[in-house]
């Protein structure tokens, strides 16, 4: 009963602080004001509040609070180690995964990029060439500029 009292006079106040904020045509702050202050009203009109202050007052509800959490604790224990052994329970399931594949993940060069045609290869072997043309364009720039 002292929750929902409380509830209502945060409403209320909150309501009236969203009555000022209007009077300053401060019109969309005073329409966010009002939909927070309406929040715990809805949550007492809901029964949420009741229904929360049952469970927090609840040694049952608490055990169970604390089983959720346990299992939770465990899920993110045995993560945690999976991911420190690198998976290998993982590694089982990717390479069976990898067999059912079909024949386009049985090929053995289906992982490798493609081969580049060589032009690339070519300007990396020159060295000091790829630089001197870089220089050439600046120079070419600055000229047309009369630098």
């Amino acid at each position: 009963m002292l929750a929902e009292t409380i509830c209502s006079a945060v409403a209320a106040a909150g309501l009236g602080i969203a009555a000022i904020t209007a009077y300053r045509r401060r019109f969309l702050a005073a329409v966010r004001v009002a939909a927070y202050a309406l929040v715990p009203l809805g949550l007492v009109l809901t029964g949420a509040v009741e229904w929360l202050a049952r469970t927090a007052f609840s040694p049952v509800a608490w055990a169970g609070f604390g089983l959720l959490g346990a299992s939770w604790l465990m899920f993110a224990g045995t993560r945690a180690v999976e991911r420190r052994r690198g998976g290998a329970g993982g590694r089982e399931r990717r390479a069976a995964a990898a067999g059912a594949g079909g024949p386009a993940a049985a090929a053995p060069g289906a992982a490798r990029p493609p081969l580049d045609s060589g032009k690339r290869r070519k300007a990396a072997d020159t060295g000091a060439g790829a630089p001197a043309d870089d220089f050439s364009e600046i120079e070419a720039i600055l000229k047309k500029h009369g630098i």
